[in-house]
């Protein structure tokens, strides 16, 4: 299975030493692998939905983010090319792609306006992220702008991270957490009064 090993710091195709499957209630089945890399002998562990395929996420040792499958498709190719693009030192073109995520924000939220910073406005009237979040937003969108054009301006490598964290914690917010909490509310409501 291709995994990208910790250590080796690349792209493997790791032996599989064991593996369990699991389906909690209201998910789709899901398997957890216990690998070991060919290049360095290290331990992996990874795991993901029946039916996914590519680049098996790794869940041990840690990544550096995981990009949950709630986020839609687009906005996660966007995040994970984001990724890419600052691994490979490339600040600017990492900023430029953490735009494009929050762009994939405001679109899928249905902003009238096509360009950003009116589309993060927007985001912020329909409640959709809050006064703090529309401020990261906006940032992000600054420094893309930046970046995007022949300005001359240079991301630095700690500031092309706090903007990938920004729009990962943004995402986060509008789709997981958000998508827990009505879960969570839902139960609660459908829960007996002595239980509550």
């Amino acid at each position: 299975m291709i995994i990208e090993c910790h250590a080796c710091e690349a792209r493997v195709d790791a032996k599989v030493v064991g593996e369990s499957r699991s389906q909690d209630e209201g998910e789709p089945p899901w398997t957890t692998y216990l690998l070991t890399c060919p290049g360095c002998g290290c331990s992996l562990v990874g795991g993901w939905y029946d039916g996914e395929e590519g680049l098996l996420p790794r869940l041990w040792p840690k990544m550096e983010s995981h990009l949950d499958r709630l986020i839609p498709e687009e906005i996660r190719n966007s995040l994970a090319e984001a990724t890419i693009c600052f691994k490979a030192k490339a600040y600017n073109a990492s900023t430029v792609m953490a735009g494009r995520a929050l762009e994939g924000v405001c679109r899928h939220f249905g902003t009238e306006k096509i360009y950003l910073g009116p589309g993060i406005q927007q985001l912020r009237e329909k409640e959709v992220i809050d006064a703090r979040l529309a401020r990261w937003a906006g940032e992000l969108q600054k420094a893309r702008n930046l970046s995007a054009h022949a300005s001359g301006e240079k991301v630095s490598r700690q500031d092309a991270q706090d903007l990938l964290d920004f729009v990962r914690a943004i995402c986060e917010y509008v789709f997981v957490l958000t998508r827990k909490y009505d879960n969570y509310m839902s139960r609660k409501t459908k829960a007996p009064a002595s239980k509550q």
